[in-house]
């Protein structure tokens, strides 16, 4: 016969209670819907049993609403995130903060059952008009909402997806674009660079910029670099991990956090090149004088980007300084430009990732094998490679042919 466990005042404990020794605390051990293990605590027997019985009650009654067809969409959510084991945590903490920012207090307050297509679709409309997001945006809130809605369908809590056909039809009829990514120019590409070098406040931001324009690198793998993923005797840099910077789930405060890279198609090394290499030999001599960086997250140690305060910068940092170099270059290119009685080179708005949009442009330029191309940017699918490089070569073929016209008689 088995033997009863009991707490220190002798009394017996149900299957899944315990009384800790260190502390004289009660816990309840019990696993969640999905499986996962989870644990109550509490002070005394009497007040675990009431949380117990609390939890049980919780849980049937949430089951129950969703079976009914009376969950919101924000239960229904909830519910598809759960099932979500394999999401990183920073992709999850993006798709919690874009769900919470744009659907939970308003249009996810709505039950699941009684949510039809018009909703959805007077809804985008409401998220792009008064609210102004760009379609890019209302992309990535479409991607949450139509997998909500498709698990209520497998569960048979509805049968059809509202969601089903709504961006075609919004992209049909709103008018708008999703913001194609340009790249820079080279004339845009030098006087920004040229402006930064002589700049006495920017220049020391020259090496990061030269290497984000030299290595295409995402911004987040570029300030994930350490001294030890760079091979000078090869010339070849190593991309095996990425920083990013996100809200914690725990703590809600922004931390910066390694990573693997976006795709395994980005872990990858790339080829040197010779200005690239004297970034990073200047910024090795500057920590030489000034400090290396010691800043260590989640065990890693040695990176080579430092900011005035000892640690690695995070990305909105570096974007935020593009947008302060962009405005004062430009309001000093207007001035420069009405004295030397010529038009202006102004600098459009663009951001770290238009960098590295600006580096496979130059190498689609110069480079037509696209598995080079694809194997250097770590693109995960070679589309998104064929595409930048259908761009840059429309390009560069009506340069050639301007060229030809002004060479060629052939009338």
């Amino acid at each position: 016969m088995a033997k009863t466990r009991k707490d220190l005042r002798g009394r017996s404990l149900r299957k899944g209670e315990v009384q800790r020794q260190s502390d004289k605390r009660y816990m309840y051990t019990y696993r969640d819907p999905l499986g996962r293990r989870k644990y109550i605590y509490a002070m005394d027997l009497a007040e675990l049993r009431e949380k117990e019985a609390k939890l049980m009650k919780d849980q049937l009654d949430g089951l129950d609403l969703y079976v009914a067809g009376k969950a919101s969409l924000n239960d229904t959510f909830d519910r598809y995130m759960s099932a979500k084991y394999n999401l990183r945590e920073s992709t999850r903490s993006a798709y919690e903060y874009t769900y919470d920012h744009y659907i939970r207090d308003t249009f996810g307050r709505k039950r699941i059952a009684e949510i039809k297509y018009s909703d959805v679709l007077q809804f985008y409309y409401y998220l792009l008009n008064q609210k102004e997001i760009s379609l890019g945006t209302l992309d990535s809130i479409h991607c949450l909402l139509h997998p909500t809605f498709q698990l209520a369908v497998r569960d048979e809590i509805i049968r059809k997806n509202p969601t089903d056909g709504v961006m075609k039809e919004i992209s049909r009829e709103s008018g708008k674009n999703r913001g194609v990514r340009h790249a820079l120019t080279v004339q845009q590409q030098r006087v920004f660079m040229e402006y930064i070098a002589n700049h006495p406040i920017y220049f020391h931001w020259w090496p990061m910029f030269t290497i984000l324009l030299g290595t295409g690198c995402r911004i987040g793998e570029a300030l994930g670099l350490r001294w030890q993923d760079l091979d000078f005797e090869n010339r070849v840099i190593s991309i095996n991990h990425s920083l990013v910077y996100y809200q914690t789930r725990d703590s809600k405060k922004c931390m910066l956090r390694v990573s693997l890279p976006k795709t395994e198609a980005g872990i990858r090394t790339i080829p040197m090149l010779d200005i690239v290499k004297d970034a990073f030999e200047m910024l090795y001599e500057e920590q030489e004088e000034n400090g290396f960086n010691e800043t260590e997250i989640d065990g890693m140690t040695g990176f080579i980007f430092c900011n005035r305060f000892g640690g690695v910068p995070n990305p909105q940092t570096v974007n935020h300084t593009i947008k302060r170099i962009l405005n004062q270059y430009n309001a000093d290119e207007v001035v420069r430009a009405k004295k030397e009685r010529r038009e202006p080179i102004i600098l459009p708005d663009f951001s770290c990732h238009h960098l590295r949009h600006t580096f496979c442009t130059r190498l689609c330029e110069h480079e037509t094998n696209l598995k080079v191309i694809q194997a250097i940017m770590g693109h995960k699918n070679i589309e998104t490679t064929m595409d930048i490089y259908a761009e840059a070569t429309e390009e560069k073929k009506q340069e050639s042919f301007e060229n030809l016209a002004a060479n060629l008689d052939i009338f």
